[in-house]
């Protein structure tokens, strides 16, 4: 037999973090006292699902099967007193628990599901070959998609307001689509530059102009969904990046267009600055789905 490695279920929200299989609350790394069994059982529940409604039904059938006798309305009121007093939560002003009247509850700070290691015994033959690209806790965002753990996660980052958020991201979405226009209204300049620079010019001038062609509608699309402020902006994103992320590190290198205005130098800042500007993009727009839930 051989000590080997069994994931856990743990929730991370705010400054507290739940082991859904042993029931450890803790806040800030530090271990609260234990939850009752019924508030326990509604805050897995809610966890499981945050962001939607769990009914009074649903938690009935859950907490106390049809063969118990038990008054369920006071039973269910208690418990979730219980749960905020121990969140340090409010129904009046909730940061974490929101009452739905005569439906329900639902969870609505961002919640950080995490796959733990806890040591079991198992026998040679049953143990698993682990890939070292998914060893490790397993990190995934608010919606429930994995994340590497080199990025961002709505935990790492400050609260900040909604409105300062569009504003900074709407600011890079004008950037890069100043980038497209100048570039595309200016493609004999372009192209007289790639020519005293020996590159292969119609190569480059083919990339640019169908990148350009593909970044025009996409910037207008985020700057008009972060204008009018649409909901789940974040989520489309997230789905979007990759292609984003591929098209802003090839735009990235639009300031050796340049080169012989602002020197050698300069292009390289200026170029280092613009790799770092789609994880940006990223961030703002976690840090815009966080500030909506607080």
């Amino acid at each position: 037999m051989a000590e080997a490695k069994r994931q856990r279920r743990i929730y991370r929200f705010g400054v507290f973090e739940l082991d859904g299989d042993t029931g450890e609350l803790r806040k800030e790394g530090k271990d609260q006292p234990r939850l009752r069994e019924q508030a326990l059982q509604i805050l897995l529940t809610l966890l499981e699902r945050p962001r939607e409604l769990v009914t009074r039904d649903e938690l009935h059938s859950r907490l106390w099967p049809s063969d118990t006798f038990v008054d369920f309305d006071h039973g269910l009121n208690t418990a979730i007193n219980q749960l905020r007093s121990a969140l340090g939560d409010s129904a009046a002003s909730p940061r974490f628990i929101q009452t739905v009247p005569r439906r329900g509850y639902r969870f609505i700070a961002p919640v950080e599901p995490l796959l733990s290691q806890s040591a079991a015994t198992i026998s040679p033959s049953d143990a698993p070959t682990a890939s070292p690209a998914i060893s490790g806790a397993n990190r995934m965002d608010e919606s429930g998609a994995p994340v590497s753990s080199i990025l961002s996660s709505p935990h790492d980052l400050p609260k900040v307001s909604s409105g300062v958020v569009r504003i900074l991201f709407s600011l890079v979405q004008l950037t890069y689509l100043t980038f497209y226009l100048v570039s595309l209204a200016r493609l004999p300049a372009v192209e007289s530059i790639l020519a005293r620079s020996g590159s292969p010019v119609h190569l480059i001038l083919t990339v640019l102009i169908v990148s350009a062609a593909v970044g025009v509608p996409i910037r207008l699309y985020l700057l008009t969904a972060a204008g009018f402020n649409y909901r789940g902006l974040a989520g489309k994103f997230r789905k979007l990046f990759p292609f984003v992320l591929l098209l802003d590190e090839l735009w990235a290198l639009a300031p050796f267009l340049l080169v012989q205005q602002i020197g050698i130098g300069l292009a390289l800042a200026a170029t280092a600055a613009l790799l770092y500007l789609p994880f940006s993009e990223r961030s703002l727009l976690l840090m815009d789905a966080s500030a909506r839930t607080t």
